[in-house]
């Protein structure tokens, strides 16, 4: 068949990337438009441009699906659409323009999680299970009939980025495999049943972890919005990015120092952990403001304090 493909981060690209080498043909790539990035704020394409660029792919850059977008689709006469974290609407005259409307890779498994940051807020809520749906793009937020769906296990360790990455690798065989049971007129959709959840877009102030909570809590937090938008924690009024962070194994003993109020940062037996609700976490690597990453030992020894507060 004849794709049109709509995608804009670096977990778009693997599904780019199958689609075009497999025997279907990707006619078109829809992405954001270049977006200014670092420090210079220089204007930057996607990944999924360059991707698509690097493929030799006719690439549409749009914010907002408009007409025009419209009309510049149609032109390349797509039998289908496939999207993955475009990061915008598409309205009802694009979703009816490929002969067999729109297919959607998202990273939960539906109705539980619909929206932007479905593995961020599933991690966030402390839940050891997600995967990902293929469904029907209709007008309503994640709400079409469901192609393909299965859960995709990860490590209790795993951050939003690790999984994300694991998804998008993963989900490339459900996405060939529904693109060609559409193509031979063997897919079989089902409706969704129940409200489910919602995953709201993140933003810097969900990075912050709140030490007053459970060590439990406090760690899926950090899972959940590392890398972005990243954690941090404020110490002696100075912000400090929280890059790793590690559970600490109470048969080690370490867990059962005394303990102090939560937010209370101390080096023990060379590890730097933090006092929480219930037991410590140990910080691994920080970044301070204005400073380069590095060892949470280096960074707490270079404090000359016995002991921090973390806020």
């Amino acid at each position: 068949m004849r794709i049109v493909f709509a995608g804009t981060p670096e977990v778009a690209v693997p599904t780019l990337e199958a689609l075009h080498g497999s025997t279907h043909e990707v006619v078109a790539v829809v992405t954001r438009e270049d977006a200014p990035l670092g420090r210079k704020r220089v204007l930057t394409p996607s990944p999924v441009a360059v991707a698509a660029q690097a493929l030799g792919l006719p690439v549409i850059k749009a914010n907002r699906m408009t007409a025009e977008i419209t009309d510049a689709v149609a032109s390349y006469r797509p039998e289908l659409g496939v999207i993955v974290a475009y990061g915008g609407l598409v309205p009802r005259a694009l979703l009816d323009t490929p002969t067999h409307g729109w297919i959607n890779l998202h990273f939960s498994l539906l109705p539980a999680w619909k929206g932007a940051a479905p593995v961020q807020q599933s991690l966030i809520a402390g839940e050891t299970e997600n995967g990902i749906t293929l469904f029907r793009l209709v007008e309503a937020l994640d709400a079409g009939a469901i192609l393909r769906q299965r859960s995709i296990p990860f490590s209790d360790t795993a951050t939003a980025g690790d999984v994300l990455a694991q998804y998008a690798v993963d989900g490339t065989k459900d996405v060939l495999d529904a693109v060609d049971s559409i193509a031979d007129g063997t897919a079989v959709f089902a409706e969704q049943e129940g409200d489910g959840t919602y995953a709201k877009k993140l933003g810097n102030s969900d990075g912050h972890l709140d030490w007053t909570q459970p060590a439990d809590a406090v760690y899926a937090r950090f899972r959940g919005v590392t890398p972005e938008p990243g954690a941090y924690t404020d110490v002696n009024g100075q912000r400090v990015k929280v890059l790793e962070l590690a559970r600490v194994d109470a048969a080690s003993g370490d867990a059962a120092i005394e303990q102090v109020s939560a937010g209370t940062i101390i080096l023990r037996d060379g590890r730097v952990l933090v006092a929480t609700a219930t037991s410590p976490l140990q910080l691994t690597v920080v970044q301070p403001a204005g400073k380069k990453p590095m060892a949470a030992t280096d960074w707490f020894r270079g404090q000359r304090q016995e002991q921090l507060t973390a806020e």
